[in-house]
């Protein structure tokens, strides 16, 4: 606070500076002598600090800055004079005046008390030049100008490209419906029996007149397998031979690999047990029996007490010298060195290598296109195989088959095999309409309660 009253009593000592009061004029000889106090305690600045001088000072400055707008030592001659030459220069326009009998009448009294005295400009209202969302529409411009320096423009003016390009090479522009609310729009009777012309796709919608727009992946069909599957030649009620066999060979090949899946299963799960040889009876029969002392060599011992008697701390690297180091530094620039003309020679035989080069080349893309085959031709065989849908997987039924010895002879004799409802649901979840299910397990919620009448009892 001192040092604050100091600098404004050295601001007004100065000759520039106007004092508006003339009391204020002989301020530097009315300063008292101040009390000599320990201001090092908090509560003695308050009471011992006069900062009068400092309140009229800036009292005299907010003055002038009412009266004059400013300082009058910073104001120029031109604003503080002016030269009367007799006539009345009115600054201010007057206030409303009503005009009585040819007359300007003067202004009220209350209006000229109402008009601001003060020449100060009235505060900026801040609320008048916020905006809503401010800060996320600033980061939308500078994101959009972002986009527009790398080239890439918003949904909006490609649209508008595109219709002017269309508009210049003369294709015909789709109209768009008339609006609900458009009241050059025709009415019609709700009640009548015609159907109204209308061409809005709302209405025609909600009226089912137009149905709504399917998704183009409900036409698409989940498998290429057909609904119904043509059976095997062999497995007609009377098969050619060469026919039947063939079916036969087929169901013995699915039997084969499930035997080998249970055989390796079998494998897996087995127990590793070591048999009983006729030496390792011998050996358990005779242990216990004979003592074994196991002698160690004279000459080992020597080594073993070498060994133990190294013990202690491994020496420690020295510290290298500072010759050691630029040396070690040299070395690993010229090892730079020759590994950057290395490379620098292998670029320049590559040159030479054009012909080898090309040839790999062109082995490379002869082995992307056989991939890429290869790739083609495993989507279009999963397009018939059945996809994972659930948690089981689909398990293909087994082929139904008769064996030679039971063929029948006429369609009397024939046995019925498989089920038209088995076949069905198979045949859904090969082609990928349902999941994998197996049949649902009753499961009793309460144990069964058992209890003996009287009846029963009377029986015994």
């Amino acid at each position: 606070m001192a040092a604050a009253r100091k600098h404004k009593r050295v601001a007004a000592a100065q000759p520039g500076f106007l004092h508006f009061k003339s009391d204020l004029e002989d301020i530097s000889s009315d300063l008292k002598r101040r009390k000599r106090v320990n201001k090092n305690k908090k509560k003695n600045w308050n009471k011992y600090s006069d900062i009068n001088d400092v309140e009229e000072f800036l009292d005299d400055v907010r003055l002038q800055e009412r009266v004059t707008g400013g300082l009058i030592s910073e104001k120029t001659d031109d604003s503080l004079f002016f030269v009367d030459t007799g006539a009345k220069e009115k600054d201010t326009k007057p206030l409303e005046t009503t005009v009585k009998k040819g007359k300007h009448s003067k202004p009220l009294r209350i209006d000229l008390i109402l008009q601001p005295d003060s020449h100060i400009p009235a505060p900026k209202d801040v609320l008048a030049f916020q905006q809503p969302n401010a800060k996320k529409q600033r980061r939308m411009a500078e994101k959009s100008a972002k986009l527009a320096s790398m080239g890439v423009l918003p949904r909006r003016e490609k649209l508008l490209k595109l219709r002017r390009a269309a508009a210049a090479a003369g294709v015909p522009v789709k109209e768009r419906p008339v609006a609900n609310n458009n009241p050059e729009r025709g009415f019609y009777d709700l009640w009548s029996a015609s159907s109204p012309e209308t061409a809005d796709p709302y209405y025609l919608e909600q009226t089912k007149k137009k149905l709504v727009k399917r998704p183009s992946k409900l036409n698409e069909k989940p498998s290429v397998l057909p609904a119904v599957e043509v059976i095997a030649p062999g497995g007609s009620y009377n098969p050619d031979f060469f026919s039947h066999q063939e079916l036969l060979r087929e169901a013995h090949e699915v039997e084969v690999k499930k035997l080998k899946a249970e055989e390796k299963l079998v494998r897996q799960l087995a127990v590793k047990e070591d048999t009983a040889t006729e030496e390792s009876t011998f050996k358990e029969q005779v242990e216990g029996l004979i003592e074994e002392q196991e002698m160690e060599p004279e000459h080992e011992q020597p080594d073993m007490a070498a060994e133990d008697s190294v013990t202690g701390p491994t020496a420690t690297q020295e510290k290298k010298t500072e010759r050691q180091r630029k040396r070690e530094k040299a070395e690993r620039i010229k090892e730079l060195q020759r590994k950057a003309e290395r490379q620098f020679i292998d670029r320049r035989q590559q040159l030479f290598q054009l012909r080898s080069i090309h040839a790999s080349l062109k082995e490379r893309e002869l082995m992307t296109k056989r991939r890429q085959a290869q790739r083609k031709a495993l989507q279009e065989a999963q397009k018939s195989m059945p996809r994972r849908l659930g948690r089981l997987k689909f398990q293909a039924p087994d082929l139904d088959v008769q064996l030679s010895n039971e063929l029948a002879s006429s369609l009397r004799g024939l046995k019925p095999e498989g089920s038209i409802l088995k076949d069905r649901f198979k045949s859904l979840q090969k082609r990928n309409l349902i999941e994998p299910r197996e049949r649902a397990k009753f499961k009793r919620k309460h144990k069964l309660k058992y209890t003996e009448k009287r009846a029963f009892r009377e029986m015994k």
